[in-house]
Formats: structure tokens, sequence, C-alpha cells
């Protein structure tokens, strides 16, 4: 499996990373798989205390045990539960991140997080109250590297000029690919992409087909727009799940893609295709059969 840098950062995470919130609850099948993504090469573990209201990170941290040196381990804040209330509620005060952080630690059984990341945010935010809080985090060792998940441009252009954040989780897929126009800003600010919705929920694999008779569409894109773009892309693709992960790692600013798995059978999956990869060269088909939109300014 090989490795890229996370921005200007010492981190050097796997082309693919295990995204957690697919884990079962069952201890047992979540180890499973686990254990299947280290053996392969897999380095990055990305969760968030969102996930089953903390149980994800628990699991993961008992998983790893004495293994935790060998993964580089994401996880996210800023969405707020309280018992007895339903729902959530978005919470980016410094008081709320630094409580937020021990609470993580004590989950995943660890005394730091390799990269924290916000978990959204607003142009209303603090920004530089957010900052600071997770600039002493880093500096009293509770994390090594901080970042964001959003696809808010404006909430980006606030964050990344002002902070040292390097990384940037973003949804970006062959059939969304909204966020190329800000690649070259994220470059130039030192942080990589670390992507998710790769494989748009099912549609960029090999049983696309499957996938598409239950969807009505995805994103922009019509029932009758999106048959007409897989159909073209797979006879000119002999697997679409290999062109899903090869069509997002052509990127120099991605580090990484993330790609859950609720069983060994997937996450086997996405292992063979990513063996693929290297034979997908020519991208000028799905550039021309996909849709290059852009972002509302006003998120």
């Amino acid at each position: 499996m090989k490795k890229r840098q996370l921005g200007t950062s010492d981190l050097f995470i796997s082309e693919i990373s295990l995204g957690g919130m697919s884990l079962s609850t069952d201890k047992k099948q979540a180890t499973s798989i686990v254990d299947m993504a280290l053996d392969a090469g897999i380095n990055y573990i990305d969760t968030a205390d969102l996930y089953d209201f903390g149980v994800n990170e628990k699991i993961i941290g008992e998983i790893l045990g004495n293994r935790r040196q060998q993964v580089i381990l994401a996880t996210k804040v800023g969405n707020r539960w309280t018992e007895g209330v339903e729902g959530w509620h978005w919470d980016a005060s410094p008081s709320y991140i630094k409580e937020a952080v021990h609470a993580s630690l004590q989950r995943l059984s660890t005394d730091y997080i390799d990269v924290y990341q916000l978990h959204g945010g607003t142009i209303e935010d603090d920004w530089d109250a957010i900052i600071d809080t997770f600039e002493s985090l880093k500096k009293d060792g509770l994390i090594r590297e901080y970042g964001i998940s959003s696809i808010r441009p404006n909430v980006l252009k606030r964050f990344l000029p002002a902070s040292h954040a390097k990384s940037v989780m973003m949804q970006y897929s062959a059939l969304d690919r909204r966020p190329e126009e800000w690649f070259e800003f994220i470059a130039s600010e030192g942080a990589s992409v670390v992507t998710r919705g790769t494989v748009a929920k099912g549609l960029l694999t090999n049983n696309w087909q499957q996938r598409l008779q239950r969807s009505n569409g995805f994103n922009s894109y019509t029932a009758e727009e999106l048959a007409t773009t897989l159909t073209e892309l797979a006879s000119h693709y002999d697997h679409l799940h290999a062109l899903a992960l090869a069509f997002n790692l052509k990127e120099s600013v991605i580090a990484s893609t993330v790609i859950g798995a609720s069983s060994q059978e997937q996450l086997a999956q996405t292992l063979a295709a990513y063996e693929k990869i290297d034979a997908i060269v020519d991208f000028t088909v799905v550039n021309k059969l996909t849709k290059q939109e852009q972002y509302r300014e006003h998120r």
C-alpha cells in the first residue's frame, strides 16, 4: 500500500484508508475488518465522536489495543449530543472542543489523536478561538495535527489561511467533481484532501447496475442522466471500482481516500480494485462524460 504525505506534516498515510462509520457495533465483526485492513497496509483510520454516539471510537480503540502505534488515527469534533435530548446540535466552542477531545481520547484508549478534525463549521463560528484551541491541544501533545471535514468554500477560505490545518475531508468522486476548483487553494495552504464518498454510494463499483436500480439519481444527475453516464463509463472502463479510486488518487493534493466497509467482502473488493489502479492512466472519457460543477459561493 503506497503512502502519501498529509499536507506539509510529518504524517504519511495510506492511499486507501478505512472509514469507521460503516463498522459494525459487533466487536468480533469489526475486528475482522480492521485486522484485514492493517494486514493490507492501511495505516489511516477515520472515525468521529458522532458515529454511534461514541461507540465507534470505543470499538476502534479496543480493537487496536497495543497496535495503536501502527495506526494514524483521525477523529472529529463539533456535533454535540446530550443524554435524554433527541438529535445533535453544533458546538464549536473552545470549552466543548477541550471537553470532547478528552472524551474521545478515553474512548479510543489512547493519549493522543493523530488528526483531530472539526466536523463541519459555519461562517458565523468564532474561527480565531477554534484555531487557538486546536493549536493549544497540539502544543499540549493531545493531538499531532488538525483539520476540517467540510464542503463549504467560505468556511475553508476563513479557516485554512489563518491556521496550520493539514487536512480537509471532502466528498469527491467522478460523479461529484465540485471540489476540484478548490484543490489548488487547499494545496497552497499546506493541506491535503482526504476524500469520502469516492464510490458514490456504490454507483462507482462493479455492482453499479444493482445500485442504479435502487437510485433515483445522484446529486444533480437525474435518474436518466445517471444511467446514461454509468453505462458509457462501463463501456470504456473494465472496472468501475478501480476507476473510482484511480480518478481520485490521480490528484496530487489528495492524500487518501476513505472507504467504508461493513464486511470483509466489501473491504476485499476495495483492495482488489486498488491493485488495478495503475493500469488506468487515461481519464479523457470520464472527464468528458461527467459534470464539472461548482459549489455555490454562499456556502
